[in-house]
């Protein structure tokens, strides 16, 4: 029997259904840290006593910063979900961009955005 080169169409979209998932809740958490950076999740101090909000507010700038990477990693894995799903259409999906083959299912479920088997990776392509 041959080796299989592509998932079947049943296969893509269990997948798929897998992707939307993970793309709904990673938009919903994008969407509240936009929020909370523009200061509009109502998680403020103007309602505290003066001294507590000098204190905040050095805690408000580091907090920011860090708000502001989550926020960036979190659009990256909604864009990489987003290409998987370009991939599903294109039936390329699951193919290691590497060597070619199929990446393993279990992997797949686990990291639905994976463009490179557990081998690829560990040969140390990126």
């Amino acid at each position: 029997m041959a080796e299989k080169t592509r998932y079947s169409d049943t296969e893509l979209e269990e997948f798929r259904a897998i992707i939307n998932e993970k793309l709904g809740l990673a938009q919903r958490d994008y969407d509240m840290l936009k929020k909370s950076l523009m200061g509009t999740d109502g998680n403020d101090t103007d309602d505290t006593s003066p001294t507590y909000k000098v204190l905040e507010e050095g805690a408000n700038t580091l907090s920011k910063e860090e708000t502001t990477r989550l926020a960036a990693r979190q659009l990256k894995f909604i864009k990489e979900l987003q290409a998987a799903l370009v991939r599903i259409e294109n039936k390329t999906y699951g193919i290691c961009r590497a060597t070619g083959k199929l990446i393993p299912a279990e992997r797949l479920r686990a990291v639905p955005h994976a463009t490179l088997s557990v081998e690829a990776k560990q040969k140390g392509f990126h």
